[in-house]
């Protein structure tokens, strides 16, 4: 299925949402939603969503978040807040629930996208959560390794590259570089919203994980202790790149197990 546009309304103003549904349009499981990291996109994914969807026989939606990929770009003048994430889990995300009529979903998110569907669940009725290199606080490991990506954006072809991805790539990369450095942001910390997750979660992060360390894991299964977790070796901060077939096997099991089960 090709992707196509949906329009929402949040803040007063409209948006448009780049998504497609992918797997198998049959199911009557709840849909995985796939949320994506701070510098991808609807594209970005790949066929990983698809190929998890069909691995489980569900349907999935993959979307391109505000700034990302064929959705509205930002602004060139507008600098995302520090609570951007809360903004997205909290606001937007409901409004495109509602405008594709999709309720009580699975969320499958990676890096801001886990974080983004950490926050979603704590607050709204979710079928489970995949949070893959999710971050709940601010590390200066993994800050450098995004100031780091600021250098190579300005001096290598990373531009380029991610160009492939967004019809706007100074949209996507600035909305989310620009507010990580910002100095608020090292004060940064979703932990506490995670007490009133009930849902099924698993955890997932491979061990040398550019942006983030295990802490980041500790920290989530502190506040949520019925979490399952999926330490991957060998492994960077995108497992559905590194290691796909692990993580679709993992996930898999995991989504069909917390289904069968009365949780």
């Amino acid at each position: 299925m090709e992707a196509a546009l949906v329009e929402i309304a949040w803040q007063g103003r409209p948006l448009r949402i780049e998504h497609r549904w992918v797997g198998d349009a049959a199911s009557r499981e709840a849909p995985i939603v796939f949320l994506h990291e701070g510098l991808g996109s609807l594209a970005a994914w790949k066929d990983f969503p698809e190929r998890l969807c069909t691995h489980i026989g569900r349907r999935g939606l993959v979307f391109s978040r505000y700034g990302y990929g064929g959705s509205t770009a930002k602004p060139s003048e507008e600098r995302w807040p520090v609570d951007f994430m809360h903004r997205q889990a909290f606001e937007v995300l409901p409004a495109l629930f509602d405008a594709l009529k999709i309720t009580r979903p699975w969320l499958f998110g990676h890096s801001d996208g886990g974080s983004i569907a950490l926050l979603h669940a704590a607050r709204h009725p979710c079928a489970g959560v995949v949070a893959v290199a999710a971050h709940v606080f601010t590390e200066d490991f993994g800050l450098r390794s995004i100031e780091a990506a600021r250098v190579a954006y300005e001096t290598t072809d990373l531009r380029a590259r991610l160009g492939r991805y967004h019809a706007d790539v100074d949209s996507a990369f600035r909305g989310w570089n620009d507010v990580w450095l910002d100095p608020a942001f090292r004060a940064w910390n979703i932990e506490a919203e995670l007490d009133a997750i009930r849902c099924p979660l698993l955890v997932v992060q491979g061990e040398d994980d550019e942006y983030g360390t295990l802490a980041q894991v500790h920290a989530i299964v502190r506040r949520v202790p019925h979490a399952q977790t999926l330490v991957l070796p060998d492994c960077g901060h995108s497992p559905q790149r590194d290691q796909p077939e692990r993580l679709i096997a993992e996930a898999g099991a995991f989504i069909r197990r917390a289904g069968a089960s009365p949780f």
